[in-house]
């Protein structure tokens, strides 16, 4: 009789646990997987549109790609938990008005239409005429019983009947009345005084929804305004769900409408490693510098070997020079002022870091999961070992500001929104100093495919979407153009994918808590008064607003922290 030892079964049991949970996955993924074409896509929402205000429907420059196999990502449904829902972006056009909202250009409404087998819509879609069709509303399908319910009536809450508006009919907007215990999701847009079928869309349990607020204004009307909506919480930890519904306020009240909850946390749909790696290279930005740029980015690594120094509050004059990966920097612990970083000592070594390694420079990217890890940001860092000077414009004048603006260290970043239904990039946000945009992906420009252009502003680096000059506050310049090009796909590295577990190692640096500068060198006031000693006591004083109004990031007062200790590492956007 053969011997077996107990270690050996132990392991041939492990090994059957891991592949039947594989096998799990693979089944409850190719179950989720939607066949219909409207399913996460815009490309049949063109032909539903002869009749409305908006007149073409945007889709990506190039076809989106095969994504890598593996796990639920680009499946088209994910599941919320015993609530499958999938992003349904054929769109048919019900209602439209050809004035206000953004541009006074009026807005369209629109229900999901071609729904998959035992799908229900949860309400109406809208957005505002002055841009191409690029929407969705989410589908859900009960599949645990009791996640979903007909509502018991339906509360009219606005009709443009006595409105004196152009529009194509009179509207309708409709509340459900959700029975005990769930809550309605969305809006129901009718052309028909009748109220709609409590058929028509599905109501869901509470304990499978989240918080919504309002967002991005769409239209408004005599004291109704309509508003995208968003969940209220959100975070790398966040479980709300958004569902492409609109909100209203009319005449400043608001009905209490639900986003959706990831309620077991599941993370699923989450790409894995080589479909991020597949992600950047389709949607990899591409980094324009303006024509005048001095400072560009670098690598960590490169302002670390090319005579970086770590400075010790108390032993200011024993600096010490940092290994390449970083693994001499303090790890951990919190911006206590007690270390912080700064330029090389001798003059020329400074001058040559301060004007970085484009050719060298490299991307970092955080990738985590958003509202409720339907989606996935993936944070793209760039560092510059030095931020230029400033300029302001006061009325037809352009005025140098000194040394203002100036420090060291600079930490930027864009990020790409993608939905996890379909991998399809749905919009990327600029920061801009303390702040920043989101914008759509219709309203992006391509090179090269799907890479969206990103314009980073002359000394500062703040990204814009468009060249030109961008004011920013009381009137800082950010001028963009288009000069020397960073391609992100060409050099990039994760730093970080906290919920891939063990398969990114974060790089020693990147826990460093300090400042990635030191305090300011230079007398602010005296700068101020060097640049006002010609001027008139108007222009005195719009500059002095200006400066005061300046966000910290521009004004260097205090050396910028890394990326991961900034709000935005777990949480949104600023914006």
């Amino acid at each position: 009789m053969a011997y077996i030892s107990s270690h050996i079964l132990q392991n041939l049991l492990v090994s059957c646990i891991i592949l039947v949970s594989a096998l799990a996955v693979r089944v409850s993924c190719s179950n989720l997987q939607l066949k219909d074409s409207t399913m996460g896509d815009n490309l049949n929402a063109t032909s539903l549109l002869d009749n409305a205000s908006i007149k073409n429907a945007f889709r990506l420059p190039s076809p989106l790609p095969t994504w890598p196999s593996g796990g639920c990502f680009a499946s088209g449904v994910i599941d919320l938990g015993g609530l499958h829902v999938s992003q349904i972006s054929s769109l048919s056009k019900v209602w439209s008005t050809n004035e206000g909202g953004p541009d006074d250009l009026g807005s369209t409404f629109f229900e999901p239409s071609n729904l998959p087998d035992g799908f229900f819509m949860f309400g109406s879609y809208s957005q505002p005429n002055n841009m191409p069709l690029f929407g969705w509303t989410l589908a859900g399908k009960d599949t645990s019983g009791g996640t979903l319910k007909m509502p018991k009536d339906y509360t009219l809450v606005w009709s443009s009947q006595n409105s004196k508006i152009k529009q194509d009919s009179v509207g309708y907007i409709w509340l459900p009345t959700p029975p005990e215990g769930y809550k309605a999701i969305g809006y129901v847009v009718t052309t028909s005084p009748q109220k709609p079928s409590v058929d028509k869309v599905r109501c869901v349990r509470d304990d499978l929804t989240d918080a919504c607020e309002s967002h991005d204004w769409i239209w408004g009307t005599n004291g109704l305004n309509v508003y995208s909506s968003r969940p209220r919480d959100r975070g790398m930890q966040a479980l709300g769900v958004p569902t492409g519904a609109f909100m209203v306020r009319n005449n400043g009240a608001a009905d209490a409408l639900a986003c959706l909850k990831n309620v077991e946390a599941n993370r699923s749909a989450m790409p894995n490693f080589n479909q991020v790696q597949a992600l950047v290279k389709a949607y990899s930005p591409l980094i324009y510098f303006h024509p005048d740029e001095e400072y560009y980015p670098s690598s960590v690594t490169w302002f670390f070997q090319n005579g970086a120094l770590l400075y010790t509050k108390g032993q200011e004059s024993l600096p010490v020079g940092i290994q390449p990966t970083g693994s001499n920097l303090p790890q951990g612990g919190s911006n206590d002022c007690a270390y912080w970083l700064d330029l090389p000592t001798d003059d020329a070594a400074k001058s040559n870091v301060k004007k970085g390694d484009l050719l060298g420079a490299a991307a970092y990217l955080h990738v985590k999961p958003m509202f409720g890890a339907t989606y996935t940001d993936i944070a793209v860092w760039l560092f510059y070992p030095f931020n230029g000077p400033a300029k302001a414009k006061l009325e037809f004048m352009t005025i140098a500001l000194g040394k203002i603006g100036e420090h060291v260290g600079d930490w930027e970043h864009v990020t790409l929104r993608i939905s996890n239904f379909n991998g399809e990039l749905q919009g990327v946000y600029f920061s801009q100093h303390s702040g920043g945009i989101w914008v759509s992906a219709s309203q992006l420009e391509f090179q090269n495919g799907n890479k969206p252009v990103v314009y980073s502003s002359l000394h500062g680096h703040a990204a814009y979407p468009k060249p030109g000059n961008n004011l920013q506050g009381s009137g800082i310049r950010n001028d963009t153009g288009k000069g020397k090009v960073m391609d992100i796909g060409a050099n990039f590295s994760v730093i970080a994918a906290e919920y891939l577990g063990s398969t990114i190692v974060e790089p020693p640096w990147l826990n460093y808590a300090r400042e990635w500068g030191p305090k300011i060198s230079y007398d602010i006031s005296k700068e101020l008064k060097e640049v006002e000693r010609f001027m008139i006591g108007k222009l005195k004083k719009a500059i002095e607003r200006i400066v005061r109004d300046l966000p910290n990031e521009v004004l260097g007062e205090e050396g910028p922290t890394g990326p991961k200790f900034k709000d935005m590492w777990s949480g949104d956007e600023r914006g």
